[in-house]
């Protein structure tokens, strides 16, 4: 008779499971709370400790480590055959095990001691045993593997050497970030372990990459973190894409930077239009007129509840995306109409979401990944004028403004702004001078009375020049340049005022 051992946490569909392998000939063996419940469901159960004639050790931190648990898995071929009968041990040809869960214990319990408690260390030996034994022994580390396992059996009586390979390497990975999960707790504090270890969970395939020659996915940390695209509810429209989640991404990073209802444009991963507003509606027609050209196909992002006005606002503008805290049932019933137009809700509290600040970001390389902490410098601090002129009071409420959206657009990242709003943007060039030439084009008109924001230094007077001659008044930059002095004497003969912040904001 073929045998079964079972030692589960999570007790979700075992019992129609454990009936499924009892009505194909296997001996059901189990652990103290598992052998409970199918007991109780009137199925057969041998106790594990009248495998191992040792009851249950140190209150349960020792029942299955035992050489009649551990040979009768690892066993394989004639000559183990011929030991285990000389020592009494029969094998164990299935084992179903999921672990204690450490990973849910210390999202509910945070870093106490007694998380200890919750580090299993038979389930993992169990596991690792029967997966390195897969040429004979199935392993079952899930319950979402139940059906798979009783379609197979029901199908052909046993499990195909390819499905207990599959299973295998499963349980190898559950193993792996159960114990990543353990020592991400332990290691807690420091902030660049040695080694780095990061599980992700794939959360579901994506359609393909940024082009459709490139096949992609969407992983995700065990914990979804609230409030973040990743966890985001997807209300209506179609699935979402490699490039739909960067533009979301990047367009929830902006509209964030702020405490008064907002609305930022995303075009490829970078501001094309960002308004503050009095109300979500404000802000998001605000946003649109900000650049209604580059608005065509955008994402859309606003940091306060989306409802029907905010949703007329739109008027007949094509959007790829938007996303918001919450939408309301009126703006979704509005939204409705537009059939390819995805709407995702962060599921957050409260009316303004402010950004996590303590994330790590990763970016890989081939054969590697750059860590770095997140940028999570806010308004400016109070900054150095270093002109002859002071700026205004509606100047220095423009600076703040389009410095925070200058932190979001790419290297060399330039932002005009007037009135809370962007008038013109420009990044991503090789020089910086060319994307002020960028975003002064942009403007138009618009520049004359504009403020600038600048992600780095002028490394020489031409930008400034480029942008007075378009009527900028005024330009906040980190400073640093060797040629600070010629900058700051360009600004001072076009009557411009200059504030340095000491900080910067490249984007690469």
């Amino acid at each position: 008779m073929r045998r079964a051992l079972l030692s589960v946490s999570d007790k979700t569909d075992l019992v129609p499971f454990a009936a499924t392998l009892a009505e194909f000939g296997f001996e059901l063996i189990s652990t103290a709370g598992t052998a409970r419940t199918l007991t109780e469901a009137a199925l057969p159960v041998t106790p594990i400790s009248a495998l191992t004639g040792y009851p249950e050790l140190l209150d349960g931190r020792v029942k299955t480590l035992h050489p009649a648990i551990a040979a009768a898995i690892l066993a394989d071929g004639p000559r183990h055959a011929e030991e285990l009968a000389h020592h009494g041990i029969r094998p164990i040809d299935l084992v179903v095990v999921n672990l204690y869960p450490f990973e849910a214990a210390t999202a509910e319990h945070g870093r106490g001691e007694d998380l200890i408690e919750w580090i299993d260390i038979g389930g993992v030996t169990l596991l690792r045993a029967a997966a390195k034994n897969w040429q004979r022994v199935g392993v079952v580390c899930e319950p979402a593997q139940y059906g798979l396992v009783q379609e197979e059996l029901r199908r052909t009586g046993q499990l195909s050497p390819e499905t207990r390979r599959r299973l295998a390497a499963r349980a190898f990975a559950r193993t792996a970030a159960y114990d990543a999960a353990i020592a991400a707790r332990l290691a807690d504090g420091d902030d660049f372990p040695d080694p780095l270890v990061v599980v992700y969970h794939r959360r579901f395939l994506l359609r393909y990459g940024e082009n459709p020659h490139q096949r992609a996915a969407l992983y995700t940390t065990p914990e979804l973190l609230p409030g973040e695209v990743t966890g985001a509810e997807l209300l209506q429209g179609k699935a979402l894409s490699y490039n739909n989640l960067l533009d979301l991404e990047a367009a929830w990073a902006a509209v964030r930077e702020f405490d008064r209802p907002a609305a930022v444009l995303i075009k490829h991963a970078t501001p094309c239009g960002a308004a503050l507003g009095s109300t979500t509606a404000a802000a998001v027609q605000r946003a649109i007129a900000a650049d209604a050209t580059s608005a065509f196909g955008g994402i859309l992002a606003v940091n306060a509840p989306f409802d029907a006005d905010a949703a007329a606002a739109l008027g007949t503008l094509f959007l790829e995306g938007l996303f918001a805290p919450e939408v309301t049932p009126e703006a979704l019933a509005m939204l409705a109409r537009r059939k390819n137009l995805r709407v995702l809700e962060a599921k957050a509290n409260g009316s303004l979401v402010p950004a996590v600040q303590s994330a790590r970001m990763l970016r890989s390389l081939l054969g590697g990944v750059l860590v770095q902490d997140a940028d999570a410098l806010g308004a400016p601090r109070e900054g150095e004028v270093v002109s002859r002129r002071a700026p205004a009071p509606e100047e220095w409420r423009d600076l703040h403004f389009a410095w925070l959206i200058c932190k979001h657009v790419r290297s060399n990242a330039i932002v005009l702004a007037a009135g809370e709003q962007t008038v013109g943007v420009g990044g991503g060039q090789t020089s910086r001078v060319d994307s002020v030439r960028m975003a002064v084009a942009k403007a138009g008109s618009r520049a004359r009375g504009s403020v600038l924001a600048s992600d780095g230094f002028f490394p020489f007077p031409d930008g400034i020049e480029e942008a007075a001659a378009a009527g900028v008044t005024a330009v906040i930059q980190p400073g640093g340049s060797v040629r600070d002095p010629e900058v700051i004497a360009a600004a001072d003969a076009a009557g411009v005022t200059v504030v340095f912040t000491g900080e910067r904001h490249f984007r690469h």
